[in-house]
């Protein structure tokens, strides 16, 4: 009989995460198969109670549960506690422990790239939604000490900081004040929706006079492959890193965790590269 794991959100009809777990179940001879289930905030109490009636083993969460997902689990791993937000959930023995696996992803798409010592380096980072406190996080916990905030209204950048668990310098930014800021950057981090399909041409700000040539910019945007931030900073010089390494990673840390096996992370991003330049 097949297992049965999925991803939980809404909506959650553009998800490319049963196109990898399922492969990834099928090349390594595993009996399961990967859903999306559209879930609606008003039926999440009834969906997370489902999981154990219906012997669900694994689940991925996505917007906008995150959150309101956590009172309702049996236990929640250090991971999400310290990040405030679940993404993964395993199910053992009808125990369902919460995970978050979205930090570690960043960390692990961007580590390669970063060549100067993570204390020195001086990082900025654009929005402060779920997606930006969990890299905040592990960027910290990583090591990452100067960290500057920039975001549309500097109350929630401010709330960010006050949030992370772990200590780091920096300043905050609301958008229009970082319009007058002139400093050079090692590690540049998008995390806001803008420049998502079908907006393609948008951008957060300006990237000239932030960067030099090892400077990384990354954008956790997938779609499109390369955002106009993306394309403006190749164009200045710097190095740059889609958002397909975060999705992949994460997800191969979640199969990981209900499995026990690693899985091809290379064999996940051919899948997702595919699937977007036949969809371009």
């Amino acid at each position: 009989m097949e297992e049965i794991f999925g991803v939980i959100g809404d909506p959650i009809g553009h998800s490319m995460s049963p196109l990898i777990h399922n492969d990834a179940f099928k090349h390594h001879h595993i009996k399961g198969v990967y859903l999306p289930f559209q879930v609606k905030k008003e039926h999440l109490k009834e969906a997370v109670e489902g999981i154990k009636a219906l012997g669900i083993k694994g689940l991925n969460v996505t917007i906008p549960h995150k959150v309101s997902i956590m009172p309702m689990l049996d236990e929640i791993d250090e991971s999400a506690r310290l990040i405030g937000a679940v993404n993964t959930v395993q199910n053992r023995d009808g125990k369902l422990i919460g995970y978050n696996t979205d930090g570690v992803g960043f960390y692990k798409s961007i580590k390669p790239f970063v060549q100067k010592e993570h204390s020195e380096a001086q990082v900025l980072l654009i929005g402060a939604g779920g997606a930006a406190r969990a890299i905040l996080t592990t960027l910290a916990k990583e090591g990452f000490v100067n960290i500057d905030l920039v975001n549309r209204t500097k109350e929630r950048a401010q709330q960010l900081k006050e949030l992370c668990p772990f200590q780091i310098n920096g300043k905050i930014y609301s958008l229009e004040e970082f319009r007058h800021t002139v400093k050079i950057y090692d590690l540049i981090v998008q995390t806001t929706s803008i420049g998502m399909s079908p907006h393609v041409h948008a951008k957060p700000l300006e990237l000239s006079g932030l960067i030099h040539e090892q400077t990384v910019v990354t954008d956790i945007i997938y779609n499109p492959l390369q955002t106009a931030f993306l394309k403006e900073a190749k164009k200045l010089g710097a190095k740059t890193v889609d958002g397909v390494g975060m999705f992949v990673h994460q997800a191969a840390q979640a199969f990981q965790l209900w499995t026990g096996i690693e899985p091809n992370v290379q064999r996940m991003k051919n899948i997702v590269y595919e699937k977007l330049r036949g969809a371009s």
